[in-house]
């Protein structure tokens, strides 16, 4: 069974995220005094006493804004409110009850949830202060009085919600989950996709680039498999990183890219090829990680015989440092090509995670050079004396060589394609290490 949901949710500025990453152990919600900083739900995972349970951090509820962004937040909260089993109500110490608290617990209250009091910024130890009492006013029994910047409450805070978490049902069995980070410029689409798989609106979708700031961890599961993912921030120029928390976000979206097995490099079918994708996907190509390129709006773009090919065509020229990577043309919102781009994404995973015996690999390598002679140079010729993999995420192989200078980037590129040819790795980088060794070890 899945885990357990725990939701924390409140008005804009009482500590909501800082609380989450206090909980959590790590800094996954951009913390910012800017109201509206987290946007979407930001999921973590979160053990005590032996329970294991997900956190979800929501962006805080404002009744009485009219902005568009603000009103997808606050469906955004109920959503998480809907899908928990316990949910966590921070208020603020210093700013006492408020007539949004009062809405938001009159809300909780309604959904039959069961709801810890969490009054924040309590950083004084001793004696509750006066204005804790305040607090009974909003019917959700005692208040837990803490301080998410410090640390203290917080036991008392997870004691209540793990004693009123379900039964605790067995964990899941079977293979990890594929994580998939969506990147991309922004406004290419990628919560669109996100929503199209999910089945929900689970991230906010908006024309507003930017919207999305925060990573977010989605778990889907279907006929390809079991898979998380990881909508990101859109990656902007440096130079058009006006603010603190565009910054974080950016940093935030390059760490989705270090935790993920696979990238899903979005862009948009209507502009065409970026300089700014390139750069995105070298993000992906430089990490390791296994690569699918998805054209997406492929409804809206103007098509005639053969347009098809002359955009992936156009496209391998384009991304020609990554031309492992296979080119899916999708359209987000009507759901074109969606299982097309789970089966690249499935097929990306597997080969960024193949390892091949060393046996294998110099049967291959050995027909490689009967084919194609080694390089020489000045009457000395490369002698390639055996070749292993030692590592995979990318797959990593080591070249025994009798002169590095004589293995020339050409030979390695034929020999890559050799590789990837007879042992199917295709969608993902692999790397080559160069060593040299003695004649006296023999040769191929």
């Amino acid at each position: 069974m899945a885990k357990p949901v725990v939701a924390i949710v409140g008005r804009p500025n009482v500590g909501k995220s800082t609380l989450f990453n206090r909980l959590i152990g790590r800094r996954v919600s951009i913390v910012d005094d800017t109201p509206g900083v987290t946007r979407d739900r930001i999921y973590g995972d979160c053990e005590w006493n032996g329970r294991r349970f997900s956190i979800v951090d929501t962006g805080g509820i404002d009744w009485d804004s009219g902005d568009e962004i603000l009103s997808h937040i606050r469906a955004q909260a109920e959503l998480a409110i809907d899908a928990s089993d316990v949910i966590i109500l921070v208020t603020d110490i210093h700013s006492g009850v408020t007539a949004a608290d009062s809405e938001i617990a009159s809300m909780l209250l309604k959904s039959g949830k069961t709801v810890a009091l969490c009054v924040n910024k309590c950083d004084s130890v001793g004696e509750p202060p006066p204005e804790l009492y305040e607090f009974y006013s909003l019917g959700l029994g005692d208040p837990i009085r803490v301080s998410s910047v410090h640390g203290q409450g917080t036991g008392d805070l997870l004691d209540f919600v793990v004693r009123n978490l379900p039964p605790q049902d067995e964990l899941e069995t079977g293979e990890k989950p594929i994580r998939v980070a969506i990147i991309g410029k922004p406004n290419v689409g990628k919560s669109s996709l996100v929503n199209r798989i999910a089945g929900e609106e689970r991230c906010i979708v908006s024309n507003v680039a930017g919207t999305t700031r925060d990573a977010i961890d989605i778990a889907v599961e279907n006929s390809y498999g079991r898979f998380v993912l990881i909508d990101t921030a859109g990656l902007r120029k440096k130079s058009r990183v006006n603010d603190a928390v565009e910054h974080y976000s950016i940093l935030r979206a390059q760490m989705a890219v270090d935790r993920s097995d696979v990238c899903i490099i979005m862009i948009d079918g209507t502009v065409g090829f970026t300089e700014q994708d390139s750069k995105v996907a070298g993000l992906a190509h430089e990490a390791g990680k296994g690569c699918v390129i998805a054209v997406n709006k492929w409804d809206a773009v103007e098509k005639k015989t053969g347009t098809m090919q002359q955009y992936r065509s156009q496209l391998e020229q384009d991304f020609s440092f990554m031309s492992y990577a296979p080119i899916v043309f999708i359209s987000a919102k009507t759901g074109q090509k969606i299982e097309r781009l789970f089966e690249a994404v499935r097929d990306a995973a597997k080969s960024n995670s193949t390892r091949i015996a060393t046996g294998m690999l110099n049967s291959a390598l050995s027909q490689a050079t009967s084919r194609v002679q080694p390089p020489t140079d000045k009457g000395r010729r490369l002698k390639i004396y055996y070749v292993t993999q030692t590592s995979v995420q990318p797959p990593t192989f080591v070249f025994f060589v009798n002169s590095k200078q004589l293995f020339h980037f050409s030979y390695q590129r034929y020999l890559e394609n050799i590789i990837r040819e007879t042992f199917g790795l295709g969608g993902t980088p692999i790397r080559f290490i160069v060593r040299e060794r003695g004649e006296k070890q023999g040769g191929i």
